[in-house]
């Protein structure tokens, strides 16, 4: 009985090691929640107000009140379109602020296809003008210089070369194109004088011929001028100037450019960024922008006749990291100052610009 018991408990078992028990199916684990991302807000856009800060007005009072002469400045909010300052709506010598008018005719033509950057001009001696033109050197070595409009308008601007603007003004179809563009534009407060030899030899009272472009000759020939005369003309172009402008007549125009509203998107870019090498007039508006401000601009200088200088600026657009705009004009229509109080009153300008930005 026992043996019996035994063979069927040994045989139950053998049964139950030959049947394979369920498989265990991995049950698939919870997909983890996802991790919660804060949205990064794009920059803010600059913004808008069209009310001027009390504290600006207030500094550029007392700045323009305590520097002596015939001042004019000028600050435009582009992104609001407010306008402050001193003076504005006067007329101004403009000097080689007026490079700015030239290059934007040629770019006008270049949008319109009636010329390209890659245009090829000739200069020759005939064509050099007075005061500073680093391209004469070239042309006294090599007799005959073909440049293209865009090494002109860079050399033009960034380094103010008065023959590389002349040349420039050539191509565009001279002075006539460039005050019909003023007109066109609706830049009323802005004119565009003879050219550079005209102007500047009509300002000494000196007759102009071609022979005056070389070294001094210029110089020379005005020093024969009787000084009452040299005074007299002096003060008559300061007093209406054949290449005025008024200072908010500028910032407007730096506004509408900075805008996009006087030429193509590409010619804009073009020039906004040649503007932003300038060399000229480093201790000028430009020594006063805040730290961590971009900065644009374009100066012009005048002559002299001891104790007066006169067209002395510095026009540009100030950039706050924000990207709030500013237009900014400093113009010296005369003055008995000496440079370094010119240059710390554009300094203090443009300082106060940063200082009350976003107050």
């Amino acid at each position: 009985m026992f043996a019996r018991t035994l063979s069927l408990f040994l045989a139950t078992v053998a049964l139950a090691a030959c049947v394979s028990t369920p498989r265990q199916v991995a049950q698939p684990r919870p997909a983890p929640a996802p991790a919660r991302v804060q949205p990064v807000p794009p920059p803010l856009a600059p913004r808008a107000t069209n009310v001027v800060p009390q504290g600006l007005r207030d500094e550029l009072a007392q700045l323009w009140r305590s520097f002596p002469g015939k001042t004019g400045i000028a600050v435009r909010r582009i992104d609001g379109d407010w306008v402050v300052g001193h003076r504005g709506g006067e007329l101004f010598p403009q000097q080689s602020v007026s490079k700015l008018w030239v290059t934007m005719a040629v770019l006008e033509k270049v949008d319109r296809g009636e010329l390209s950057l890659d245009t090829e001009v000739t200069i020759t001696p005939e064509d050099l003008t007075l005061f500073h033109q680093p391209l004469a050197a070239r042309v006294a070595r090599e007799g005959t210089v073909r440049e293209s409009v865009r090494t002109l308008i860079n050399e033009a601007l960034t380094a103010s070369d008065n023959s590389a603007n002349d040349a420039l003004l050539r191509t565009a179809g001279g002075p006539g194109v460039v005050n019909d563009f003023l007109r066109r534009k609706g830049l009323s407060s802005i004119r565009f004088g003879p050219g550079e030899r005209l102007l500047q030899s009509g300002i000494a009272g000196v007759e102009w011929r071609q022979s005056l472009s070389a070294g001094r000759a210029f110089q020379a020939a005005r020093e024969r001028v009787p000084l009452n005369r040299r005074r007299n003309l002096l003060s008559a172009y300061v007093a209406d100037p054949i290449d005025g402008a008024s200072p908010e007549g500028i910032v407007d125009a730096l506004a509408r450019l900075a805008r996009g509203e006087l030429l193509s998107q590409n010619s804009t870019r073009l020039m906004l960024d040649t503007l932003g090498r300038t060399r000229s007039g480093p201790n000028r508006l430009k020594a006063g922008v805040p730290a961590g401000w971009q900065f644009l601009h374009k100066t012009g200088t005048g002559q002299d006749l001891p104790p007066v200088s006169t067209g002395y600026n510095d026009v540009g657009i100030m950039t706050a990291p924000d990207g709030t705009r500013y237009a900014v004009a400093v113009m010296l229509g005369e003055t008995t100052a000496g440079i370094p109080a010119r240059m710390q009153l554009m300094q203090a300008v443009s300082r106060a610009v940063g200082r009350w930005h976003q107050r």
